[in-house]
């Protein structure tokens, strides 16, 4: 049988989804060709090379590894294998506030209590680990019953095994209100919640289930692929090769090729006219840019194109002559006006008057990303998409977005801010400037409105919500990446990866060749079994006698 993973024309072919989805789909058995606009594979996930500096256009640090371990073990082979070495970023971040104020986030508990203490008291600990404990429940349930189940219909949130998990996700209340019930002062809250921006999406807006980022970070650390992050995305392809699967990069395909009286699909159309047949086409493009683009026109392309969507960013790529010893390897420079700054990119659909900002130097972590004695510098600045009607140059100084102007404002309020909290001089020592804006965003990717990390992730635009992985009218038409379930960023997209597979084998009534991925415990000896825990059954039925008790002495009142 032969199986195609298209990416579509002008998209992000070989994204990560793709490029996973390939080597599972190879491993079951198919003959896989993938095919990619670009000349590169990893879509967004792809490097930027600048004379002797390296910098990642994309994810700059790897979350959740349990998710990118387990993509590699069902595909028989592991991260070090494949040659990737992760390295720790110890702390996770440096978050910079206007204040002159500069606190890290870090994985060592002893650190952070001396952080949390610091500014809340000794108390402030408790309800730190308090916070903590919430989104640990919002990270295992979500890993559980989100990132491994597919929900196909409505009914899918009713599965008894979800339901109960529902309200304990706090899906209903933003991760800013979350955040406050435990952190006292404005700083902590801040500190605690700026993570939703890796949703696109506000702290004021992000469902508090989101708060499972950052308790990855905190309690599963932030890792920096020796290399660059594509070096994860190159060993999958690299593993995908070696079970058959056959990339052609600099391959657009204009259209999926429907049989009108089955309607199913057929295959592909290439730009350059070319007709490749296919049982399977699994599309990993922007999920907007292919219902409009190349799927036959249909009311859900219409809908999906008025969706909300997620932020976009003006990102600079910044070859240093020298080493800027005075940032870290991960910071975060949060506005004094942090809603209104929030505001401005949601709701007003612009750069903010003074933006938050996230600053990464590769180099810090990994010499090879720059010349001796010199910083390779990525800056992403998050801001409004495109406007409707906002294509193209995007640089037009009459349209509601002056991009232009845009860019200018970033640039220089990037430069103050670091110099005025940091007392580091960028502005003289740039030797060359490479810049995204939303307009690259989405002529280079084909992403919607140029939004970078796809459809927006509120409560309605997530699980029976969300866009689906196979579409609901024309047969052997399956989807992957940002925008369909369960949602964007690369370990969620790799899950997604696998619950879109193993949806294709199932309608085929294949065997799925991997485990579910349910977590392992080691065994060695008899010391490693579970014992019985009969206190707690005792206290449980002490607790119920007494709760019992006080019900019947209310009711003999």
């Amino acid at each position: 049988m032969l199986a195609f993973i298209s990416t579509d024309s002008e998209t992000i072919g070989a994204g990560a989804g793709g490029i996973a989805s390939a080597a599972r789909l190879a491993k079951a058995g198919f003959r896989v060709t993938v095919l990619e606009k670009n000349d590169h594979t990893g879509g967004r996930c792809s490097l930027i090379y600048d004379d002797g500096y390296r910098f990642d256009q994309g994810p700059s640090l790897l979350l959740l590894p349990d998710l990118f371990e387990e993509t590699f073990r069902d595909l028989d082979t592991s991260l070090e294998a494949e040659g990737v070495e992760l390295l720790k970023c110890e702390p996770n971040y440096n978050v910079w506030f206007g204040d002159g104020e500069c606190i890290e986030l870090s994985t060592d508990v002893a650190r952070m209590k001396k952080t949390i203490e610091r500014w809340e008291g000794k108390e402030g600990f408790e309800r730190y680990l308090a916070w903590m404990k919430e989104a640990h429940v919002h990270y295992e349930a979500s890993v559980v019953h989100v990132l491994r189940k597919n929900f196909s219909t409505i009914w899918a949130m009713a599965r008894p095994s979800f339901l109960p998990y529902l309200l304990a996700l706090h899906p209903f209340e933003s991760i800013w209100n979350r955040a406050a019930r435990y952190f006292l002062t404005e700083r902590l809250r801040r500190a605690f919640t700026f993570g939703s921006m890796y949703m696109g999406m506000s702290p004021f807006e992000a469902p508090g289930t989101y708060s499972l980022l950052q308790y990855t970070e905190l309690a599963e650390g932030i890792w920096y692929p020796r290399g660059g992050f594509h070096q994860v995305l190159d060993a999958l392809v690299r593993v995908g090769q070696r079970l058959g699967v056959e990339y052609r990069l600099s391959t657009p395909v204009a259209r999926v090729n429907i049989d009108g009286y089955s309607q199913r699909a057929t295959g592909v159309t290439l730009a350059s006219g070319e007709v490749v047949t296919a049982d399977i086409v699994l599309v990993n493009a922007d999920l907007v840019y292919a219902y409009n683009e190349l799927l036959p026109p249909s009311h859900q392309a219409t809908t999906l194109s008025k969706k909300p969507a997620s932020c976009s960013s003006i990102s600079f790529y910044w070859s240093m002559d020298k080493v800027v010893p005075e940032l870290h390897t991960h910071n975060v420079f949060l506005a004094d006006d942090y809603q209104d700054s929030f505001d401005d990119i949601f709701k007003r659909q612009q750069i903010p008057k003074e933006p938050s900002f996230y600053v990464n130097v590769p180099s810090r972590v990994d010499p090879s990303a720059a010349p001796k004695d010199r910083d390779s510098v990525v800056v992403l600045v998050p801001c409004g998409h495109l406007l409707e009607g906002e294509a193209g140059g995007g640089l037009n100084p009459h349209s509601a977005q002056d991009w232009q102007a845009m860019v200018t404002r970033a640039r220089h309020a990037v430069f103050e801010t670091i110099r005025l909290r940091t007392g580091a001089d960028l502005q003289s020592h740039v030797a060359h400037e490479i810049i995204n804006t939303p307009s690259t965003w989405k002529d280079r990717f084909n992403l919607d409105r140029g939004a970078i990390l796809g459809l927006s992730h509120s409560f309605f635009n997530v699980l029976s919500f969300r866009p689906g992985t196979k579409h609901t009218a024309i047969g052997g038409v399956y989807f992957v990446g940002a925008s369909t379930h369960p949602g964007t960023g690369v370990p969620i997209v790799l899950a997604g990866s696998k619950i879109t597979t193993e949806q294709i084998l199932d309608d085929l009534g294949m065997i799925k060749p991997w485990s579910p991925g349910t977590h392992r415990t080691r065994v060695v000896s008899d010391l490693d079994k579970w014992g019985k825990r009969p206190l707690d059954l005792v206290h449980t039925l002490i607790a119920m006698f007494f709760a019992l008790l006080v019900v019947l002495m209310l009711a003999a009142r």
